[in-house]
């Protein structure tokens, strides 16, 4: 039986192992999630250096060993350098990885996590600066549709009736998504009969401490359903085409961050774990100046 075995993967973490090498997880699109040795990468000059860093693209050949793979070849396929210039796209970048590495399996093929991921990463790197937070949501999204976990963003998840944009509704991350204003002054009641039946045991810390239910704006709807499109590529209708002014940017800069925030929740639920990225985001995109109007 052999020992080696050929992938192509993206790095999605780094972390130094011994004097001179790195441990790398990386997403494989034929074997899932693979930890392997990236032997003497910490070298000065070392032709794996640049192989090992963050969101590289490689056609591997790796060893297998007893309780760690290593990797004997790698040439670079992709890679994405715009990213690690910009604090915005990187951060953006290392929040997408966090999501997918929650996701992926190990020892089962992760085509389409690999593809989805790669595209978003595309994305981040070419979009305009005033763009990027509305990319990453859209890519959260798309991660989360992959997850089978993806919440319902055109109609009430308790009455069913279609939602239309600029229009405050709710959200309920234990319903599965958005709810008219009516549901969710229900789902508020604990002993209301809609409360009851979508109640269930929480168990984890992140669910525990979840806000279940919030009020989001019509803005922030429009954004949510812009991004559910089936086809993700219409999202570039409504990101090529920005408010006109100042003071519709602003709002929609707002928004946006009010919507990543309502997905970092819903994520951080279904997934149980924390978003470690999302400490940096909030310095990246909260503080961060508004482009000044033309």
């Amino acid at each position: 039986m052999s020992r080696t075995y050929k992938a192509i993967g993206i790095n999605l973490k780094s972390m130094p192992l011994g004097e001179a090498d790195r441990l790398l997880t990386i997403l494989t699109r034929e074997h899932g999630l693979v930890k392997a040795i990236a032997m003497g990468a910490r070298k000065h000059n070392s032709k794996m250096g640049g192989r090992s860093g963050l969101f590289v693209v490689n056609d591997l050949l790796i060893a297998k060993g007893k309780s760690l793979d290593k990797i004997t070849q790698a040439e670079t396929v992709i890679s994405y350098p715009g990213l690690g210039k910009d604090l915005q796209r990187l951060t953006a970048s290392q929040y997408l990885a966090e999501l997918c590495l929650y996701q992926a399996l190990s020892d089962q093929p992760q085509d389409e996590l690999f593809c989805t991921l790669n595209e978003q990463l595309e994305q981040l790197e070419r979009s305009p600066t005033s763009l990027i937070l509305l990319t990453l949501i859209s890519g959260i999204y798309q991660l989360l549709t992959l997850a089978g976990v993806a919440p319902e963003v055109h109609r009430c998840c308790i009455t069913q009736h279609l939602l239309t944009p600029n229009q405050a509704v709710g959200f309920s991350i234990p319903a599965g998504g958005t709810v008219t204003l009516e549901s969710l002054e229900q789902l508020q009641q604990p002993h209301s009969p809609q409360a009851a039946r979508i109640t269930k045991p929480i168990q984890g810390s992140f669910k525990r401490n979840a806000q279940l239910h919030s009020l989001i704006g019509g803005q922030e709807l429009l954004i949510l359903q812009a991004i559910a499109q089936p086809d993700p590529s219409q999202v570039d209708t409504f990101s090529s085409q920005p408010p006109a002014n100042f003071v519709q940017l602003a709002a929609s800069m707002t928004a946006c961050i009010a919507v990543e925030r309502i997905l970092r929740q819903y994520a951080q639920y279904h997934f149980d774990r924390s978003i470690r990225s999302a400490t940096l985001m909030d310095a990246c995109f909260s503080s961060s100046p508004l482009p000044q109007p033309s």
